[in-house]
């Protein structure tokens, strides 16, 4: 067996690796129980494919794909940052709600 035959293998069976961790991470993701954890959840998922790009760009040795997973990575950050946003102003009103329910 040729060496190059060897580290083909052992980047489909990364990807296949990477393929069921997002399938685990999408469960969790619609599972819950927490919206923290579903916005952890969804940052992993990000992240393997942020890797599974960057391994299809040596796998295809294709240069261009490196760029893609680039800004893919700048777009999933974005994305959960705004998530956690969204989350942290929900979380203050509930605190809040539930601090003037305790007064009346």
């Amino acid at each position: 067996m040729s060496a190059a035959v060897f580290y083909r293998g052992i980047l489909m069976g990364c990807m296949v690796v990477l393929a069921i961790l997002i399938l685990i991470s999408i469960l969790r993701s619609v599972k819950g129980p927490k919206t923290a954890d579903r916005i952890i959840a969804v940052n992993m998922i990000g992240t393997m494919t942020i890797v599974i790009i960057a391994v299809l760009s040596v796998y295809l040795e294709e240069d261009y794909l490196a760029d893609v997973c680039l800004i893919y990575a700048m777009v999933s950050f974005l994305a959960v940052v705004v998530l956690t946003k969204v989350y942290t102003g929900v979380y203050r009103e509930r605190k809040e709600k539930e601090k003037k329910e305790e007064e009346k």
